[in-house]
Parts: C-alpha cells; sequence; structure tokens
C-alpha cells in the first residue's frame, strides 16, 4: 500500500494535525481542571476539618445517598475496615447519620445531614459564582454540549475506575 494511502497528506495531514492537538488540549484542559477541584476540595475539606477522603466520602454521600457502607467503600476505592473508620469520624462530626433498615436490622444506610451540608455549600459559593458567570456566556445549545461532555467524560472515568478494580481483584 503507498505511502499516501496511510498518511494524510498537505492539506489533510495539517487537518488532523490539528484535530489532535485540540484534543490534548481538551485532555489538558481537564487535567487542570482535576488539579484544581482538587486543591479546592482540599482546602474546603481543611476548613471544615475532614480528610480528604472522609470528604470524598461525604460527597458521595450526599450525591448517591443513602447508601450502604459497602457500596461507598467500593464506589471510592477503599476496603471495608477502613470504610468503618471513615464513617465513625463522619458520624461523630454531625455529618451523616447511620439508619437501620427496617425489612433488615443487620443492614445500615448512610446519610447525609442536610444541614451541615449548608455550611459545605456556601464554602464553595464563589466557584458556583464564577461557573454561573462562565455559563451564562453560553448558548442553551453549547450549555447542553457542555453537560452531554461532561456526562460522557463522568462515565468513562467511572468505566476506568471500575476496570483498575477488576484488575487489582
Amino acid at each position: 500500500m503507498p505511502t499516501s494511502a496511510r498518511r494524510p497528506t498537505g492539506s489533510a495531514a495539517a487537518a488532523t494535525r490539528d484535530r489532535r492537538r485540540r484534543i490534548n488540549q481538551a485532555k489538558l484542559g481537564l487535567r487542570e481542571l482535576r488539579i484544581e477541584l482538587a486543591v479546592l476540595n482540599h482546602r474546603v475539606g481543611s476548613r471544615i476539618e475532614l480528610k480528604d477522603v472522609d470528604f470524598d466520602c461525604l460527597d458521595v454521600i450526599t450525591q448517591h445517598g443513602p447508601i450502604t457502607p459497602s457500596a461507598l467503600a467500593r464506589r471510592v476505592g477503599v476496603h471495608l475496615a477502613t470504610m468503618t473508620g471513615i464513617l465513625d469520624r463522619l458520624e461523630r462530626g454531625g455529618w451523616i447519620t447511620r439508619d437501620r433498615v427496617e425489612t433488615d436490622r443487620r443492614a445500615v444506610l448512610i446519610r447525609g445531614v442536610p444541614d451541615k451540608q449548608r455550611d459545605i455549600f456556601r464554602l464553595y459559593d464563589p466557584m458556583n459564582n464564577s461557573l454561573d458567570e462562565i455559563l451564562e456566556s453560553y448558548s442553551d445549545d453549547q450549555i447542553d454540549l457542555i453537560v452531554d461532555f461532561l456526562g460522557r467524560c463522568a462515565e468513562a472515568g467511572h468505566g476506568a475506575t471500575d476496570q483498575l478494580a477488576r484488575d487489582a481483584d
């Protein structure tokens, strides 16, 4: 097969390079965003005196709860014994409650405490206000595209996390 059939030449090659560059810029942007959000979350966690892993667990509980301790441990990738210590600290701090399931008294569901969540939300006000300003500059169609992109990225991250967990077993 001739070389020209395998690789684009001229303007097609330039377009391919330009597209690769754009894709790499998007990935680098997501990486930079991850770093900035991790630093922000660390500072918020420090302000409310929670370890990073405790704060991550609290976020999962408030986003996806009520949730069982074993499901939470799987979701954040920690051993169940470690999860017990995390939940003890969160409960002592008044961040969560552990409720027995009526149909199975051995089962426990973890729930966030809404009044305590408001304290956290206030710490994110500057970021949320900035996001409101940024998103206000986009059309509804562009916002829909952003929402779709972020959702698909989250799904990809979840899939990659699950794959790493399976590979570790």
